[in-house]
């Protein structure tokens, strides 16, 4: 989406001493539920660290390996982080979610439950002065038009529908089976670097600089920790992963940075 960019969707002031995290790309369920789970109280702990000078927390998408809200029913699991979540919003944190393309399938409970909003498609932000343009990234830029016909037939209001006809304990453990199947598919592609020309969220980045400025661009997607000069004045920044590199992103009013999450 690249329409109305001379005007930011949204604006969040940024007081002195606080700051905007960025993550992505936590994929929670994966690759089992032992591995999963360790993983979730390392997210905790990361969001309590940034609890303490928070003004706003975004999640990038791809949060869970696979996610299907039925009209009374959500997958089991990810409590320590469904709680951690409400409690931040309940001290007053700002959190946005995207959606990426494996839990694209939300609908109301993180906005009903959580009070947290959720977007599906690119949002543009005036934070603390920059302007940023944040997306999970999956279907932008050049190329992958397979995928691009696939995210249409999956985000169909009818086909959303006729999945949520089946019994969530075949739903789900379905959806599980063929997201790991992905997964093992694309092995480590996401994770190899094309070379700046060739890395079409850049390319995506730039195509939209042709329209307007924007200081940052912010994506996961790719589980490849990214920052490229896509301007005089911009940079692409990816999340990277915490499958395998346990990164994110912080702007502190001034610069925005990549940071690995050590223990």
């Amino acid at each position: 989406m690249t329409h109305g960019l001379s005007t930011v969707d949204y604006s969040i002031p940024l007081p002195e001493g606080k700051r905007v995290y960025f993550a992505s790309d936590f994929h929670l369920g994966a690759p089992n539920p032992a591995a999963s789970r360790e993983r979730e109280k390392r997210i905790v702990k990361w969001l309590d660290a940034c609890s303490k000078d928070a003004e706003h927390i975004f999640l990038v998408g791809d949060i869970f390996d696979f996610w299907f809200e039925y009209k009374e029913v959500v997958p089991k699991g990810y409590t320590r982080l469904l709680g951690k979540l409400a409690e931040l919003r309940d001290k007053g944190i700002g959190i946005t979610v995207f959606i990426g393309n494996h839990d694209m399938w939300m609908d109301g409970y993180f906005e009903e439950e959580l009070e947290i909003p959720v977007h599906y498609e690119p949002k543009t932000y005036d934070i603390g002065g920059k302007r940023f343009y944040i997306g999970h990234g999956d279907g932008l830029g050049p190329g992958d038009h397979g995928y691009k016909m696939l995210k249409k037939v999956f985000r169909n209001p009818i086909c959303r529908w006729l999945f949520s006809l089946i019994h969530p304990s075949w739903g789900i453990g379905l959806a599980n089976y063929f997201s790991r199947k992905s997964r093992a598919a694309t092995g480590g592609e996401l994770e190899k670097f094309l070379g700046e020309e060739n890395e079409w969220l850049a390319i995506h980045s730039k195509e939209v600089l042709q329209k307007a400025h924007f200081d940052y661009f912010i994506y996961g997607h790719r589980h490849l920790p990214l920052d490229l000069q896509v301007g005089p004045d911009s940079r692409y920044i990816n999340l990277g992963d915490w499958l395998n590199y346990f990164t994110y992103a912080v702007f502190d009013g001034k610069k925005t940075e990549l940071i690995y999450d050590g223990k």
